[in-house]
């Protein structure tokens, strides 16, 4: 079985992390949505509520699973037995980054990353300009994935 993981902050969870995972299904058997707990990002939702967001989005997908880690990504993908780390890439800017990230991962556990480039009707949108937006409370449901209410 090929699994993945797909690991973000997902604060929230938007229709382009959705685009690329429904597009990375075509690859993987399995992927797991890893909502990675960073203590030093001040987050808009609680872990709860963006484990529910993401479990609405994907209720009808039993290829997809959601969990929450408290570790490195790559200690997260050796514990659900994953050899994959998929990835989402939407400009230059997120490229070295996201390289240099996944040669170390690479290099210490064997672990491939998988990158697929975010579809250009949602290059502009990243859960910080959500929450934003939110902020200001202006209506996000366009950013968020089909069945999603926040």
């Amino acid at each position: 079985m090929k699994r993945a993981i797909f690991p973000g902050t997902f604060d929230p969870f938007t229709v382009g992390h959705y685009s690329i995972v429904m597009r990375g299904l075509t690859f993987f058997d399995e992927i797991i949505i890893g909502i990675g707990l960073n203590q030093a990002k001040k987050t808009l939702f609680s872990v709860e509520k963006r484990l529910d967001l993401i479990t609405q989005a994907f209720k009808e997908e039993p290829r997809v699973k959601i969990a929450s880690y408290n570790s490195l990504t790559v200690d997260f993908a050796k514990s659900v037995d994953a050899d994959y780390i998929l990835r989402g890439l939407r400009s230059v800017g997120d490229f070295e980054y996201e390289r240099t990230v996944a040669d170390a991962n690479r290099k210490l556990t064997g672990i491939e990353t998988v990158i697929l480039f975010t579809e250009a009707e949602y290059s502009y949108i990243s859960s910080t300009v959500a929450r934003d937006l939110i902020s200001y409370g202006k209506d996000i449901s366009a950013f968020l994935p089909p069945n999603v209410k926040i």
